[in-house]
């Protein structure tokens, strides 16, 4: 759904004024769940929501002075010291171009480094690229796009390299069978570095052979049509890669619904954290049809590596009983009631319950109201 009262765009522009982090490197979640919150009804909350949450923001860091260009643009990957830069870099872009060419362009670029900012950048790029999709192409949500690229690009670091683990059959089991790093202490960066092995899934799709390895750099699908007769391997090259995607998709919806479900019965490790396994997933299941099929296979691993390497990081050990199976509350409802609680991460994964939109992910949004502290 458009929103058709103006808010979005008047909060964009509010938050525009605002870098990406505070506090050193904690994120700026406000482009996130004001959108969450227009698209759900809660439009007239939004500028309370900011009045409340905007002190803690910073005003956006002053650049280097060096511009990012086509020609430089590799060494400055991964700076967060050049967010500013990188920021006016994508700006230029999309004011240049079609949104969706800029997007195209650099996804692939930035899709090894999903992880990075505790899988922030990906996750605001995801509901910035929903607005685009399903509404009026105006000038903030153009450059709320800039803004999400420029903190990805900024913050940009792959995984280490991993190594594969046995095959699991389902994303669910996928997820059980990740193993937890040895020291759940300290930052985030401190508990990837120990990240080394994560379960096959899953594994490959049709029409492609095995992927990358989680954590390493996805690449494009092979080249089609190799192995067949003249005319044969032609005609059917289109129908393998849409196979391929189309997998892709599915077993991506699978994963997100997987690590909603999960959330409901292991949320108490780490409450805020553990949202992401399943808000980074999404982000990409809700940007891949603004992209060309052939990246889809590729973004459906690199989402498998973020949601692991969240669950190996604050995962608990041990699962809480299954929440009571109560029936399918009004969405509407759980959500006011996300938005009453007021936590920006609340916000977004109860956004992402309603996607998913069975019992057990209404349990594990009330879970989430339960667990994490309110706002207001």
């Amino acid at each position: 759904m458009d929103d058709t009262t103006g808010t979005l765009d008047e909060a964009l522009e509010r938050i525009h004024l605002s870098g990406p982090e505070r506090d050193g490197w904690l994120s700026n979640h406000a482009p996130m769940a004001v959108e969450a919150l227009v698209r759900h009804g809660q439009a007239s909350a939004v500028h309370r929501w900011l009045d409340r949450y905007g002190p803690k923001l910073e005003e956006m860091p002053d650049g280097t002075g060096s511009p990012v260009t086509a020609r430089n643009w590799h060494e400055a990957l991964g700076d967060p010291r050049r967010i500013a830069d990188w920021t006016e870099h994508f700006e230029r872009e999309t004011a240049g171009r079609p949104w969706r060419d800029v997007l195209v362009e650099w996804w692939p670029r930035l899709l090894p480094g999903i992880a990075a900012g505790a899988t922030h950048p990906v996750i605001r790029v995801g509901h910035s690229v929903r607005t685009l999709l399903t509404g009026e192409e105006t000038a903030p949500r153009v450059r709320e796009l800039a803004h999400a690229l420029g903190y990805w690009a900024a913050r940009h670091q792959p995984l280490p390299a991993l190594a594969l683990l046995d095959a699991a059959p389902s994303a669910a089991a996928a997820l059980d069978r990740v193993p937890l790093v040895p020291e759940q202490s300290g930052g985030i960066r401190d508990r990837f570095a120990q990240l080394t092995a994560f379960p096959d899934w899953p594994g490959p799709l049709p029409g492609e052979g095995q992927g990358p390895l989680p954590g390493q750099e996805p690449g494009l699908l092979p080249e089609q049509g190799q192995g067949q007769g003249q005319g044969q391997g032609s005609a059917s090259a289109p129908a393998r890669e849409t196979a391929s995607a189309e997998a892709a998709r599915y077993a991506l919806r699978e994963l997100v619904r997987a690590s909603t479900h999960r959330y409901a019965t292991h949320a108490h490790g780490s409450p805020i954290m553990l949202v992401h396994a399943a808000t980074a997933p999404n982000a990409v299941l809700r940007t891949l049809p603004a992209l060309p099929g052939e990246l889809w296979a590729p973004s459906l691993r690199a989402s498998w590596a973020a949601s692991a390497a969240v669950t190996a990081a604050y995962a608990p050990r041990d699962a809480a009983p299954t929440p009571a199976a109560t029936g399918a509350a009004d969405a509407s409802e759980l959500f006011a009631r996300a938005a009453a609680h007021g936590d920006d991460h609340t916000i977004k994964f109860a956004d992402t319950a309603l996607d998913v939109g069975d019992a057990l992910a209404f349990s594990a949004a009330r879970r989430a109201i339960e667990l994490n502290p309110p706002m207001f």
